[in-house]
């Protein structure tokens, strides 16, 4: 039959110490030499010739002299044991705290698997961050999704040139006009940033964001914000938001605030939520980093609101750009 798979062991498990035998190599040892006594104890009294046990004062030392030795032998076999437990068990939670330092470890090194965008900073985010995203360019992995719904509004066509003015070069036309618009897969998975290191859809999707001025600056400004957040402890993954219905988001997307979009602050972790709030008030980095991004999430969401469907919104939501703009707009009172 099939082997079952393996599944995970309580930490420290490998290194737990055996309980150790009732009856034990000191043990044996003991009893041996409590034997030895009674013998020889036994010859003595057979061999040596019949006396006046001297009254109670003869009986008491008799006593003494037969069983003071076995309580002495047996007193060091229970020491003995004692501190063969004493080893086993500061064994076992010396493995227990290796294995909770290399889980942690390991954690640490999962949540900075997404490292430094190499790309400038936008002219408009705070100065002084440090990045902690990287892309690399990969010929032919920058292609876009096959699903080319674009994700923000395009920009209206240019006017039309009267018979008497002079056409505008085409020289200077930017690059990025030339480009199709992002479309709204290549967005929303954008938005919560490649999984691993070898998440190729989701550093390709990076890409093209990245080459979408709109999308670029949404992506940085949510960039600088998990970064000083996963320097309090704080990662997006750890959170757990309520889920609000499509037609919440589209509220905020059309101006409104406070309680009647309040779900939308679904973030409930209050470690979470005191911790940024505390940082707001004595870093002022992270406060105009988290302004700044709260203002950009909000324009850009605003244009995306515009082509998203329902399913769109809901997908969106569960990014972790989202859930960092749940995040700091319960702790700047946005949904109050």
């Amino acid at each position: 039959m099939p082997e079952e798979p393996d599944k995970p062991e309580p930490l420290g498990l490998f290194l737990r110490a055996e309980e150790a035998p009732p009856f034990g190599p000191t043990e044996m040892v003991a009893a041996l030499l409590a034997l030895v006594w009674v013998v020889a104890v036994i010859a003595y009294a057979i061999i040596s010739p019949a006396t006046d046990g001297g009254g109670l004062l003869g009986l008491v030392m008799t006593l003494l002299v037969v069983f003071l030795p076995l309580a002495l032998i047996w007193a060091a076999v229970t020491t003995l044991r004692s501190v063969r437990v004493l080893r086993a068990e500061a064994a076992r939670l010396q493995a227990t705290v290796d294995a909770m330092r290399n889980a942690y470890l390991m954690s640490q090194q999962t949540a900075a698997a997404i490292k430094p965008l190499p790309d400038p900073r936008p002219e408009d985010s705070p100065p002084g961050l440090p990045a902690t995203f990287q892309t690399r360019r990969d010929p032919g992995a920058s292609q876009p999704s096959a699903d080319r719904k674009a994700a923000l509004v395009a920009p209206p066509p240019p006017r039309p040139v009267a018979p008497d003015e002079q056409p505008a070069l085409a020289l200077g036309t930017p690059a990025e006009a030339l480009r199709p618009p992002i479309s709204v897969a290549d967005f929303i998975r954008a938005l919560n940033f490649p999984e691993n290191p070898d998440d190729r859809e989701g550093f390709r999707a990076l890409r093209m964001a990245l080459e979408d001025r709109t999308t670029a600056k949404l992506i940085r400004a949510a960039q600088d914000v998990l970064t000083l957040l996963s320097q309090e402890g704080i990662y997006m993954d750890d959170l757990r938001p309520e889920r609000a219905r499509p037609e919440f988001w589209r509220k905020f997307a059309q101006g409104e605030r406070g309680r009647a979009i309040s779900v939308l602050g679904g973030i409930r972790d209050r470690s979470s939520l005191a911790l940024t709030g505390a940082r707001m008030r004595e870093d002022p980095i992270f406060r105009d980093a988290a302004h700044h991004f709260l203002r950009t999430f909000d324009r850009t969401f605003q244009e995306f609101e515009k082509v998203a469907s329902d399913a769109d919104l809901a997908e969106l939501a569960d990014t972790r750009t989202a859930r960092a703009f749940m995040l700091f707009g319960r702790v700047t009172g946005v949904f109050d």
